[in-house]
């Protein structure tokens, strides 16, 4: 699970400030400090979320200089999606081939370079306004881990298809392969299921979390 330690650290300090504040301007005899601190952290938001502006759509170009992999960091969120606008590069970019995307921005590599289109939608947490609940949702049972198996035969890309849903997370649980599995080079994973490529191979585990 990823740690956002910046938004941790806001939020902690903006806890503090509230405590003090509260503090200074309790009487003397009324509550003591550890019951101002119990009402402060009480009433603190569990769980930070974006303020206004954020869902918007962002361009961003990325370029694999050199026929080589570059991270284009950009802050995706969660339930945002990312596709190609514009192709700049003569290698045809492929998603889950030479270019893809995950919570710390855009990838490229093998020569891909293109102008890819950001659509920052937060789900998962507070926002403002507040997100429709509207819509389908799935059933009972939907939170729960699904073990699947992937592999690259013949060093061939391969898409191993599975609904993950909104908010969930894919990660190794066993390589099976001699070729390491590396995230974002030879194996990843977007809404549609899991794709492994150049001799990856591995058992996957799919935390399903409906967000």
């Amino acid at each position: 699970m990823a740690i956002d330690w910046e938004n941790d650290m806001l939020r902690t300090s903006s806890i503090i400030a509230a405590i003090v504040a509260a503090c200074a301007t309790v009487p003397a005899g009324a509550q003591s400090v550890p019951q101002i601190a119990t009402s402060v952290l009480t009433a603190a938001p569990a769980q930070w979320g974006p303020g206004p502006g954020w869902d918007q759509d962002i361009d961003v170009r990325c370029q694999s200089d050199g026929y080589n992999y570059r991270m284009c960091q950009i802050d995706t969120g969660r339930g945002s999606s990312v596709r190609l606008v514009r192709q700049i590069s003569n290698t045809p970019c492929m998603e889950g081939r030479n270019w893809g995307w995950n919570r710390a921005g855009v990838w490229v590599d093998q020569g891909c370079a293109g102008v890819f289109r950001v659509s920052r939608r937060w789900s998962g947490g507070p926002s403002y306004p507040p997100p429709d609940n509207g819509g389908w949702q799935p059933g009972p049972g939907w939170d729960q881990s699904i073990r699947v198996r992937c592999q690259s035969d013949g060093y061939n890309y391969r898409m191993c298809r599975v609904d993950t849903g909104r908010g969930s997370n894919v990660y190794i649980s066993r390589q099976i392969s001699k070729t390491p599995c590396m995230e974002g080079r030879n194996w990843g994973w977007n809404r549609a299921g899991i794709w492994v490529d150049q001799g990856c191979a591995a058992e996957f585990v799919v935390d399903r979390r409906w967000r």
